[in-house]
């Protein structure tokens, strides 16, 4: 797998394949601000969306790809505040199914805290379903567990489910 981050260009030039990663993560059940079944054009408009962000810097966004085919992201949502600019978001971890199991996610997820490290950032944190596979992966990379939030988000059947927050000192 090669994973590299992507400038504003690049992005909107792999946005199919983003789009696709989005799709498919939705589809397996991931809790990732969508419900089923997410249209690839809604996809891809929100990836377009994403574009000014990462041409700006407010958004860093990373892709592993597999046979010049993208099967895996993640984000940094970097503060935007004079008072928060020591902390970001880690946003959109998602790898496809036919990549999962194969240390991916951790990858990604190690590839993040290390560009946020370089970036200044010293605190990161995220949400995530509670009780979804993702926790044991941020829990087993060191991640501290700050609090349940009941009801937060539908998960794409559209069931309100409860959220963790998590955080991490890098």
């Amino acid at each position: 797998m090669i994973v590299t981050r992507l400038h504003e260009d690049q992005l909107l030039n792999r946005i199919g394949d983003l789009a696709d990663l989005l799709v498919d993560t939705v589809d397996a059940g991931a809790s990732v601000g969508f419900l089923r079944p997410l249209d690839r054009t809604a996809a891809l408009t929100w990836w377009k969306e994403r574009a000014g962000a990462v041409g700006d810097g407010r958004l860093a966004v990373w892709a592993a790809c597999r046979d010049e085919r993208v099967v895996g992201t993640v984000s940094l949502a970097f503060a935007d505040k004079p008072n928060s600019r020591h902390r970001a978001e880690l946003v959109k971890l998602m790898v496809h199914r036919d990549a999962r199991g194969q240390g991916l996610g951790r990858g990604l997820l190690t590839t993040a805290e290390q560009a946020a490290t370089a970036a200044g950032v010293t605190l990161l944190h995220l949400d995530t379903e509670t009780d979804s596979p993702a926790e044991c992966l941020y829990v087993s990379a060191g991640w501290t567990r700050a609090g349940v939030i009941p009801d937060y988000a539908a998960d794409p059947a559209g069931v309100l489910r409860p959220t963790t927050i998590y955080f991490k000192h890098v």
